[in-house]
């Protein structure tokens, strides 16, 4: 069996995955024949409408696609379907979502938008619905669009506190980090903090290890979404590493965004021969025309790691999960299976 044939059946968690930005062209289309108008649904216009140029085109296609999700039925599909290609083509059993309600719900515009508890009860009946038809088991991370600033965190905290799903683990900051300081949002983190969620900002994606640095002070976080540019730190390694803060990386996702200049740059080796725990995440995969398996054969490369690595690597993702204990232990074991079958 090649490595990549491991990889492809290999039971799988991730911990760093945008909902919206999970949105295939296949679900895309579905969502544009609803919504006519931005987005064209043609499968071959869509693939081109896809194809990622730089930055700027990421956050254009990334936008579209969050202007077709208009009502509860759409976000209920969306939901259901990114399930259904994470368990069927990614062997994934464990997900963390990110979602960014927010802008969705849109408290900023009369015209648009939706209820929060349509929202809820959307992502809610479709996490329900993918367990059951794929045994896929969901979990959300709500996730503060920081470029929106402080009204779009008291949303956010007021969406998490008072209208949380069942299945809410953890509350995070995304989007734009230049510009975006950490510090006026610690006020947000640690009211949810205190309510029992886990703290999981994006930092040091295309800003310095200060941001890092900010974000474990400051907001508590107990993981680091990217937390690229920590390489530059030694004793922010040495921290990470004592501390036992993982971080959630994604290779081909900041090669596209420019954080790093090629995948052979990429400090993923840096972390590990820090001690640093490192998670192998997608990010939004199918606007990084990548794969969580993709992602898993370039760390397993850039880390000269055989099947035994890619299975730590696997088990790594588990154990920095927030999922319950025995959803980790039954995860576990079957990576154990698995491995050892092989």
């Amino acid at each position: 069996m090649s490595l990549s044939d491991f990889i492809a059946g290999l039971p799988k968690a991730e911990l760093h995955v945008h909902h919206v930005g999970s949105a295939s062209p296949r679900i895309v289309s579905e969502l544009a024949e609803r919504h006519p108008g931005t987005v064209p649904s043609d499968p071959d216009a869509l693939r081109r409408f896809f194809e990622f140029r730089d930055f700027a085109h990421f956050v254009d296609v990334y936008l579209a696609v969050v202007g077709l999700i208009r009502t509860p039925e759409d976000i209920r599909y969306l939901t259901y379907e990114v399930g259904r290609e994470m368990a069927t083509g990614q062997s994934l059993r464990y997900a963390e979502l990110t979602c960014t309600p927010y802008t969705s719900v849109r408290p900023d515009r009369d015209d648009l938008g939706m209820p929060i508890e349509a929202y809820t009860d959307a992502i809610e009946d479709a996490r329900v619905a993918v367990e059951r038809d794929f045994g896929l088991v969901l979990r959300w991370i709500y996730d503060i669009p920081g470029e929106s600033g402080v009204p779009s965190a008291d949303a956010t905290l007021d969406y998490a506190l008072n209208h949380g799903p069942d299945a809410l683990v953890g509350f995070g900051l995304g989007g734009p980090e230049i510009g975006v300081p950490r510090a006026q949002f610690r006020p947000h983190f640690d009211a949810a903090r205190a309510a029992g969620l886990h703290s999981v900002p994006h930092a040091g994606e295309t800003t310095g290890p200060d941001t890092v640095w900010d974000s474990l002070r400051l907001l508590g976080a107990e993981r680091i979404g990217h937390g690229t540019s920590s390489a530059q730190d030694p004793e922010l390694l040495a921290h990470l590493a004592e501390a036992g803060v993982p971080l959630e990386v994604c290779p081909s996702s900041n090669v596209a965004t420019r954080a790093v200049p090629t995948l052979e740059e990429h400090p993923i080796r840096a972390f590990r021969d820090a001690g640093v725990t490192v998670t192998v995440n997608s990010d939004d995969p199918p606007m990084f025309n990548t794969t969580l398996n993709r992602e898993y054969e370039i760390a397993a490369e850039l880390l000269a790691l055989d099947e035994a690595g890619v299975a730590d690597l696997a088990r790594n993702a588990v154990r920095a999960s927030f999922a319950e204990d025995g959803v980790q232990a039954r995860l576990l074991a079957e990576i154990d299976a698995y491995a050892a079958g092989q």
